[in-house]
């Protein structure tokens, strides 16, 4: 058994800690009240009731109408349906997403081609960012929908999305957005925005896993992607999860309240950790834009090591940090974000992420920054690329590096 009251925590972007306001908030529909919302009698509707104040809370954190909100099983679905809806009402065969996005929207990019569709994934600069009249001139007459995050979940870097919609509405085609990375962070406004969908995930913000929501725009049409009941006005099949939708409720109450801790506090955290980082130990270099990105994200290559040698010696020490996002774990290619950035093969495998959040505290950057050192340390001086290895100078580095990379591709593991 883990003790977690040892653990430091930097992969915030991966998950959170579940704010003890919450579940304080979900532990009454767990117990007394567990009465099915959609139910006629009085048992029900009072469950009922609680689930759209709920829902009057995740608008709120959104600047949505209640009536705008689908709550789904988490970001996943939110993503898909959107996508889904598109294709479905405009009858078009043709979807605009980037190259970078989460998995989610990657993945299911690569079901749809599979079954006749056309998806164009658009490149990123090397610092992340997106070349918007490439969007522009990547969208088509029967383009269904242009899809892209709000904030890169590996780098932080956030996307113009207000001018990203109102290029579609110049297009007529309808647009959405990944924003699961953002609240709590940054202010959402729908309105102001101007997306036709956007999708959110409870556990990214304090809140259980299990629980997502799907914002769709007044008078947009809308397809269900999941059919049953007449549950969330018809858009959302199947009984609802109520402790975890007043749980999202709650949270959304939380987030508007940290974004300044997170904008001062937490991105002062970052930064020192950052810029010790890059002050302190040679080779290593941000991923990502600077300014234009998360308070909270920081995307580091250590050069001639693994991501992966790294993270397991920094969870021998009790610290949490990522190699990238949580659902390509296990994969042996590099970070497909990375790689769409320009980064070499080995330099994107040598790559973490740490996500800092609001539990995060000054003691805990401190512990992070005395083993982070040693650890790169004693990796590269077992590492045959590394300038701090015994035998560097007997040999070509890059030589060496050109021979290592061959070898991973031998061995199937491609760049």
């Amino acid at each position: 058994m883990i003790d977690n009251t040892k653990v430091r925590y930097f992969d915030n972007n991966a998950t959170t800690r579940v704010a003890p306001e919450v579940v304080e908030a979900m532990i009454p529909f767990l117990s007394e009240m567990w009465g099915n919302p959609s139910s006629a009698y009085a048992f029900g509707a009072q469950v009922h009731g609680h689930v759209e104040k709920a829902r009057e809370k995740v608008a709120a954190l959104v600047g949505a109408d209640p009536k705008e909100v689908v709550f789904t099983s988490c970001g996943t679905e939110a993503n898909n349906s959107a996508i889904h809806s598109a294709l479905v009402t405009t009858g078009k065969r043709h979807v605009v997403t980037t190259a970078v996005e989460h998995s989610a929207n990657m993945n299911f990019g690569a079901y749809l081609e599979k079954r006749g569709f056309e998806v164009t994934y658009l490149p990123v600069e090397s610092d992340g960012s997106l070349d918007l009249h490439l969007l522009e001139k990547s969208i088509r007459p029967d383009t269904a929908i242009v899809s892209a995050m709000m904030a890169n979940n590996e780098t932080g870097v956030l996307f113009p999305i207000e001018e990203i919609a109102a290029i579609c509405r110049s297009k007529g085609v309808l647009s959405h957005t990944d924003a699961v990375q953002v609240p709590g962070k940054l202010k959402i406004d729908v309105r102001q925005l101007g997306v036709d969908f956007l999708s959110l995930s409870a556990h990214k913000l304090h809140a259980p896993k299990g629980i997502g929501m799907l914002y769709v725009k007044r008078r947009t049409k809308y397809q269900p992607y999941l059919i049953g009941g007449h549950q969330e006005r018809g858009r959302r099949g199947g009984t609802e999860s109520v402790a975890n939708i007043v749980a999202f409720g709650r949270a959304a109450e939380l987030a508007l309240d940290s974004i300044e801790d997170e904008n001062i506090r937490v991105r002062g955290l970052r930064d020192r950790f950052e810029n010790w980082v890059l002050g302190n130990i040679p080779n290593t270099v941000r991923n990502g834009n600077r300014s234009n990105r998360l308070p909270n994200t920081a995307n580091i290559a250590f050069d001639f090591v693994e991501a992966e040698a790294v993270l397991l010696q920094l969870d021998q020490v009790g610290i949490c940090a990522s190699s990238g996002s949580a659902c390509t774990t296990g994969s042996l290619d590099p970070s497909h974000v990375l790689t769409a950035m320009g980064l070499n093969p080995m330099r994107a495998r040598g790559s973490v992420r740490f996500s800092l959040g609001i539990y995060n505290t000054e003691e805990d950057v401190d512990f992070l920054i005395s083993k982070l050192g040693p650890i790169i340390h004693r990796l590269r001086e077992i590492s045959p690329l590394s300038p701090e290895h015994p035998d560097n100078d007997k040999y070509d580095i890059e030589a060496a590096r050109v021979k290592h990379e061959e070898e991973m591709a031998k061995a199937g593991i491609h760049g």
